[in-house]
């Protein structure tokens, strides 16, 4: 009763921060401008979107099957996408304290896959994508130094690429630390970032692994753009590529729900920084969440048709997140988009 008490106080706070930051946002802004935006973006640009974000969906499970078989478990292609997108289903469309990757391990068990293998393979699958991010991130800066010009703003960009790249290391240099040193207390973290570093840098898939996270994070800037042209944006190519990264890192904060909120602000704030209206920026982030909404509902009528929906209880699936071993506090979600 307690534990389900936390969980309903917080998903309420993350219910009201999404909606104190959209309205604060909406507030500073012309809303019969940004209607007009959202209802006339042009059909073929919102389809090509939604086409990117769909064709998202495999290349996350080929990355995750990848991680999976580096485990030692065999996942069926088309059952591990059947997962995936399920999993999109609770974080887009049912957002609650039971998140999409809670979800994720629980229908892995279900296939008989073990606890260790299954929370490891979905949390070494976010961070790879983290990673990924980062990495993009770093790639961007001498672009952001040559086109932006607040110096604030570069500051921001900067310090939490920085951040990222100092984070990245540390997990993934821990079990080099002397033993008089090491804490026992961070001995999963020890653990699981030998295993991220075997993956990228020992597994035989590793430059694909790294590919495709690279891949995922494009596609979202790629979607991006084409959503920014579809509302009459002027936003480049090179832009685009630069500033969607950091947005995604601070969308992956789970702080709010699904990202709604944090999205938009950071969206409008990042592509302002390249001249585009808090309007149409904020008219990107609402598209690109609809698209979201619309590839989750996609996961609901699989759900709808899964065998295991009859012996699933959100109660377990929490249960068994929390109680899964040696990787407990890896495993949670930590973002709502990839």
């Amino acid at each position: 009763m307690q534990s389900r008490f936390k969980q309903a106080a917080l998903f309420s706070v993350k219910l009201l921060l999404s909606i104190a930051v959209l309205v604060y946002i909406a507030r500073g802004l012309d809303l019969q401008r940004l209607r007009s935006h959202l209802v006339s973006v042009d059909p073929l640009l919102f389809v090509l979107a939604l086409a990117l974000i769909f064709f998202q969906t495999f290349v996350l499970n080929g990355r995750w099957e990848l991680i999976m078989r580096a485990l030692g478990v065999s996942l069926d292609w088309l059952a591990g996408w059947r997962i995936l997108m399920i999993s999109l289903w609770f974080n887009q469309v049912l957002p609650s304290s039971v998140g999409g990757d809670a979800v994720r391990m629980w229908l892995l068990r279900q296939r008989g896959v073990q606890w260790p293998e299954a929370v490891k393979g979905v949390a070494a699958d976010r961070f790879t994508a983290l990673i990924g991010l980062i990495a993009l991130m770093v790639a961007g800066l001498p672009f952001l130094l040559s086109r932006v010009s607040d110096q604030a703003a570069i500051l921001a960009i900067g310090g939490l690429t920085l951040a990222g790249v100092a984070g990245t290391v540390v997990l993934l240099t821990l079990d080099r630390l002397p033993k008089r040193i090491a804490h026992p207390a961070i001995a999963s973290f020890v653990r699981f970032g030998a295993l991220v570093r075997f993956l990228l840098l020992q597994s035989e898939r590793r430059a694909l692994l790294f590919g495709s996270a690279l891949l995922i994070h494009l596609v979202t800037a790629a979607a991006c753009f084409a959503l920014a042209r579809g509302v009459g944006a002027q936003l480049s190519v090179v832009d685009a590529g630069i500033l969607i990264p950091p947005v995604v890192l601070l969308t992956a904060v789970p702080i709010s729900i699904s990202g709604w909120g944090v999205r938009e602000g950071a969206m409008v704030a990042c592509l302002g920084l390249a001249g585009v209206p808090s309007e149409e920026a904020l008219s990107v982030s609402l598209l690109l969440g609809a698209i979201s909404v619309i590839i989750g509902l996609v996961g609901g009528a699989i759900w709808l048709a899964s065998p295991e929906r009859g012996s699933y209880s959100a109660d377990k699936a929490a249960k068994a997140a929390e109680e899964a071993p040696s990787y407990d506090g890896l495993g949670k979600e930590v973002s709502s988009h990839p």
